[in-house]
């Protein structure tokens, strides 16, 4: 069947997902428009209707991206009250769940270049995500004397650096990397030091 011009179906959709899926497998710069239209079954002009360029389309593919980390990000937050350490330390476990199941997603929000002020629309949805985060770094940081606690978002943002970190180094698969252990065990050990530190977790358990 030839290319079509017209597409009954939810051709933006497709689109994104064809991205997706080259983003995946290629890179955030390791595919055309073109190509993406073609596994889409669409000439490369009807994507013009939907999108101005390639960036818009990789934009929208962070977009959705977020909206999912954040669910997956809620969720977590939810499953570890009512304990404020239990939320917390289950929103790190889910960024790497996420990362993991989603990698063309991931590839788009985080690697892509794309800002996440590109759109007003990317922009509120990567806020909602990194909210869950900030919700669980101020719950748990009361149980800090306030002369030894840090801003929550200082305490957010080590938390988000070092899972992206694992994410990124052992996780990933990156070429010539090998982890010495599992990267739960990583995030889930550094967590731990950075909390006993903290005074969070007795130095005991």
């Amino acid at each position: 069947m030839g290319k079509r011009g017209y597409h009954h179906g939810n051709l933006r959709q497709e689109l994104v997902e064809a991205a997706l899926r080259l983003i995946e497998a290629r890179g955030p710069q390791g595919f055309t428009l073109s190509e993406a239209a073609k596994q889409a079954g669409v000439t490369p002009a009807a994507v013009y209707r939907h999108f101005e360029g390639r960036e818009d389309l990789i934009a929208e593919g962070a977009r959705q991206g977020y909206e999912i980390f954040a669910e997956v990000m809620g969720h977590a937050y939810e499953t570890g009250q009512p304990s404020a350490l239990a939320a917390f330390e289950a929103t790190g476990r889910a960024y790497l769940a996420f990362a993991r199941r989603y990698p063309g997603h991931y590839i788009a929000m985080f690697e892509s270049g794309i800002s996440i002020q590109r759109t007003p629309e990317l922009a509120a949805a990567a806020d909602r995500a990194w909210g869950v985060l900030q919700r669980a770094a101020e719950e748990l940081s009361q149980h800090i004397p306030p002369e030894k606690r840090p801003p929550p978002a200082m305490f957010s943002a080590h938390v988000w650096a070092m899972s992206h970190g694992v994410v990124e180094l052992f996780a990933r698969n990156s070429p010539g990397t090998q982890s010495p252990f599992p990267a739960e065990e990583l995030l889930e050990s550094g967590i731990g030091v950075y909390l006993r530190g903290l005074g969070l977790i007795p130095p005991d358990e």
